[in-house]
């Protein structure tokens, strides 16, 4: 369905608001919920809006009444440099509230302001889910409970409450890097229609402690992008200026997260279909009439300089000479058509093609610059098809490397070439060959998919699990993190988050038109926590502080776990203080 079909413009309902004529944000239109519950009992409600702060780990659902005590404050405490998140919602028996929402700059008591733009409002909307079930296979929608998802971070600041509905707003805090530190106070206000405003006071302690830019944080995050996804959603033709304008504002999110790999399409469907928008070869590969081959690398050239220059420059990931049914695609001049072969690592069709391939493609990278941080990339092929490619490879193309999404304990068998290896959740790697392929600086992370009930990023995973995988990172003495899909989306992303395999939102984790989501937020939290981790240990050691440095680790080491625990939430939020007590102690 096209987006258009499901864009609509909000009734403009003026309202006066301190002398000023304020209209509703235009938005888009829910899905309808699958499953509403039946059971509340929403008329022994007061009358008028119920507004309360809440906790960033619980999802609402839009049918039940909040079960949470009143609170009118929020404290929230941050280094500077650091993004925080603040979570409110509302509910109501009545009919529709219009509702407006305003945040004050922070003051501090020595009268430093921070301005109000350090927060940035966004009412969360809800999408399809499913369950988790049995995790990963194809999936029809009859078998599978479906239910509505608070995930969608809208950015207005203004909303038409429905009666017997529940309703978050995130608020996303990003202090300044240069701010002084000290206590900030500032005021959340909802004024509604019809009724009295509601005031919260929002408390932001900095700490004389600085996060450096997400360019220069040392996780390694990669999570796989889809420019292709966008063309389609957005309608617009691959790789013109448009399609360049609407990557641009979501690829800066990614960057602005931490993002440290370019991932690159060498062949056309390296993963065969398994997305709804299939990824189409940077590469135009052509077999002219006489049996030589030719190879336009401009939309190569242009997608890597292009996510270089918002920040993501560290790697290089290219898939893949081993792709999912060893399928590939180029152009017969000869023929004058597109032709598919399917090429075994190891079988004379498979040289044919590689070879003239790396010769041309490691010569044109040596004039870029770009050889020492590209890797040949594979994702989870076994052990016989991947000794086969490592050999063709060492032959005509050994500088590259290979970074690799590993489900077989593959490091032990070629501990060399895996220059950046991501294992699986829950299949650690010995603490020897960790600190081994760290002395050569090899890169090893780990991944969660569709077979991992915990932790997660499915639109119903609790928010908490996003946190937890950073924090899970540095326990088990990871590198970072690995995700298959940024935004691989589903037809309609922003109604419906199942697809025809896997649990609903394994595809994806932002959402078009550059909207994030509780679930980016959180995992990108996590990622904050494991660099404050870092900084930490590196300053306690420094600082001679053991004692600290050791409470810090007992701390970590509690998260080197693969079940969650039932108090996730509270071990989580412990933890958040520690480093910031630490990080007071290594200050002063």
């Amino acid at each position: 369905m096209n987006r258009i079909l499901f864009l609509f413009s909000v009734a403009l309902i003026s309202f006066s608001c301190q002398k000023k004529e304020v209209l509703i944000a235009q938005t888009y239109q829910e899905p309808i919920d699958p499953s509403p519950s039946t059971t509340e009992n929403w008329s022994e409600l007061p009358k008028g809006l119920q507004a309360s702060i809440a906790t960033t780990n619980h999802r609402f659902v839009k049918s039940v009444i909040p079960k949470i005590q009143q609170k009118n404050t929020w404290t929230g405490t941050a280094w500077k440099g650091e993004r925080l998140s603040a979570q409110l919602v509302l509910w109501s028996n009545d009919s529709t509230h219009n509702v407006f929402t305003e945040i004050s700059e922070f003051k501090s008591d020595s009268g430093d302001i921070l301005p109000s733009n350090t927060a940035q409002i966004s009412f969360v909307k809800y999408v399809i889910t499913d369950e988790f079930a049995n995790g990963c296979g194809y999936r029809k929608p009859e078998d599978f409970d479906a239910s509505l998802a608070a995930d969608v971070l809208e950015p207005i600041t203004s909303y038409n409450i429905k009666a017997q509905e529940t309703r978050p707003i995130w608020v996303t805090i990003d202090v300044p890097a240069d701010a002084k530190s000290g206590t900030y106070k500032s005021v959340f206000t909802l004024q509604i229609d019809g009724q009295d405003s509601k005031k919260f006071e929002f408390t932001l302690n900095v700490i004389d402690k600085t996060l450096p830019p997400a360019t220069d944080w040392k996780f390694h995050l990669d999570l796989w992008q889809n420019p292709f996804a966008l063309a389609r959603y957005h309608n617009v033709e691959p790789w013109s200026q448009a399609h360049w304008d609407v990557l641009k504002p979501l690829m800066k999110r990614l960057a602005d997260a931490g993002q440290k790999v370019i991932t690159v399409s060498l062949n056309k469907r390296p993963w065969g279909g398994q997305t709804f928008d299939q990824f189409e070869a940077m590469i135009d590969w052509k077999k002219k009439s006489d049996g030589t081959w030719e190879y336009d690398f401009t939309v190569f050239d242009n997608w890597v300089q292009f996510m270089m220059d918002l920040g993501v420059k560290k790697q290089i990931s290219c898939y893949s000479m081993v792709p999912w049914g060893n399928e590939f695609y180029y152009f017969d001049e000869a023929e004058n058509k597109e032709i598919k072969i399917k090429a075994e690592p190891g079988t004379k069709a498979y040289e044919d093609i590689w070879v003239p391939f790396l010769k041309d493609f490691k010569g044109h990278i040596e004039t870029k610059g770009w050889s020492s941080i590209t890797r040949i990339a594979m994702d989870e092929r076994g052990p016989k098809e991947m000794k086969a490619m490592l050999k063709l490879l060492n032959e005509h193309a050994p500088e590259f490397g290979v970074s690799f999404a590993d489900n077989h304990k593959s490091y032990k068998l070629y501990p060399n070439e895996l220059k950046d290896m991501s294992v699986a959740f829950g299949h650690p790697v010995d603490e020897e060959d960790l600190v081994s392929r760290r002395a050569k600086n090899h890169i090893s992370t780990h991944y969660v998919c569709c077979s991992d009930a915990f932790p997660n990023t499915f639109t119903f995973s609790p928010p908490a699990e996003g946190v937890f995988i950073g924090w899970y990172t540095m326990a088990a003495d990871f590198d970072g993190f690995l995700r298959w899909a940024y935004n691989s989306w589903v037809e309609n992303p922003l109604q419906d988050s199942r697809f025809r395999t896997w649990p609903a939102g394994d595809t994806y984790i932002v959402y078009p038109d550059n909207r994030s989501s509780i679930r980016f937020e959180t995992l990108r939290d996590g990622i904050e926590d494991a660099e404050k981790i870092r900084i930490l240990r590196e300053d306690l050691q420094a600082k001679g502080m053991l004692d600290e440095l050791d409470h810090l680790n007992n701390v970590v080491a509690q998260f080197n776990i693969t079940t969650s625990p039932d108090n996730l939430e509270e071990v989580l939020t412990d933890a958040k203080s520690t480093l910031n007590l630490l990080a007071k102690r290594v200050t002063d």
